[in-house]
């Protein structure tokens, strides 16, 4: 079971909250969010209400202000807990919305999209095996997008904000 406790200010002061399970909506427990403590599970944190905006990744430590967490304001809405999974990982991305063009078939973490397949649009997915992340840029950076099993036919089920992705990296949990 996870566990995640949410500060107002910066290194763990101010009001807080736990939280043990997700949550569409934070706004009526704290107002701002500056420090973040992950005591168990991963979790991904959303800016706005109902797991929408900006979507930030984090593993079991201490997040003293949101700039670790790489968030770009102090603001956190909602907040999801990343199921375990131990097995095997397999998606495939394509090239167009409703898997159409050309198909490539990961099982393993891609640092530069671009340098291995000379392309970085990806317009829909399917994720048959794990939970993974898109990064906006090469290396892991830039903005997160959560990507859970299932077929995600268009980037807007994912984003809403650019079909351009950089990296992409398995969700893995220590055994």
């Amino acid at each position: 079971m996870g566990k995640i406790i949410f500060y107002e200010d910066r290194n763990f002061q101010g009001r807080s909250y736990e939280c043990s399970s997700d949550c569409a909506d934070l706004h009526s427990h704290f107002s701002r969010c500056n420090s973040t403590q992950v005591e168990n599970g991963c979790w991904m944190l959303y800016e706005r209400p109902n797991y929408q905006g900006y979507q930030y990744f984090l593993r079991r430590g201490e997040y003293p202000d949101y700039q670790r967490w790489m968030g770009f304001n102090d603001c956190v809405r909602s907040c999801r807990m990343v199921p375990q999974h131990q097995g095997s990982h397999r998606m495939r991305i394509y090239e167009q919305s409703d898997f159409g063009g050309q198909m490539m078939e990961f099982t393993d973490d891609c640092p530069s999209l671009y340098d291995r397949f000379h392309y970085n649009d990806i317009h829909s997915c399917n994720v048959m095996d794990g939970y993974w992340l898109f990064y906006e840029h090469p290396n892991y950076r830039g903005r997160q997008y959560l990507m859970r099993p299932g077929e995600h036919r268009r980037y807007s089920d994912w984003s809403g904000m650019s079909s351009r992705i950089g990296s992409i990296k398995r969700i893995t949990f220590p055994n």
